[in-house]
């Protein structure tokens, strides 16, 4: 229940895989889900680190300065795709600059808060688990991600009602916001990693 209510907690958090799922499933009901697949791509491989002693690679400064960076880029770059996108696609079908599993796994990549989380909560929550043996560590695992899932899938088909019940006018508003938000989370992320480099 710990290990649920703990992660549930972090994905709930609004942020840029928020946003991004939301502006999907205003396409398409099902995108939650794999923008969860593309969060777990990155997210097992650093859960493994974890387990084996290398989470604290991810705790060098110079390592959350470079992800900090990238991250912002990635981040105003789908931004401005998001925004300059919303008008296109008078049927529903607005293209966009990124997939939704290519989403999951850039946004997930490029945040360093998501490492800095490993690094702090989510090592404790796996050493725990992983107190069990390996049969601990893969419930972790699966019970971690879904909560991703089950958040994300939800948000996505509640994005898509909304946007059947509203209209387009819906849907090119979902696009706006998200893609504003995205532009204000990599602005962000550049400022601290620019503070990161001069201290």
């Amino acid at each position: 229940m710990q290990t649920v209510g703990i992660s549930l907690s972090g994905v709930m958090a609004p942020g840029a895989l928020t946003a991004v799922t939301i502006s999907h499933g205003s396409r398409e009901g099902r995108s939650g889900i794999l923008v969860a697949l593309g969060h777990c791509a990155i997210e097992f491989p650093i859960m493994v680190a974890v387990y084996y002693g290398l989470g604290s690679l991810l705790e060098v400064s110079t390592a959350s300065v470079v992800v900090g960076a990238a991250g912002g880029l990635v981040l105003i770059w789908m931004g401005i795709g998001m925004i300059r996108g919303r008008n296109q696609g008078g049927d529903g079908h607005v293209s966009a600059p990124h997939s939704p599993l290519l989403a999951g796994v850039l946004l997930t990549a490029a945040n360093p808060y998501f490492l800095i989380w490993w690094v702090t909560v989510g090592a404790t929550l796996l050493m725990r688990s992983a107190a069990f043996g390996l049969v601990g560590f893969v419930l972790f695992g699966v019970l971690h991600w879904l909560c991703d899932l089950v958040w994300l899938s939800f948000l996505s088909a509640l994005a898509f009602k909304g946007n059947q019940f509203f209209g387009h006018s819906f849907q090119r508003g979902i696009f706006l916001v998200s893609g504003l938000f995205l532009l204000v989370m990599g602005f962000r992320f550049l400022y601290e990693a620019a503070v990161g480099i001069s201290v």
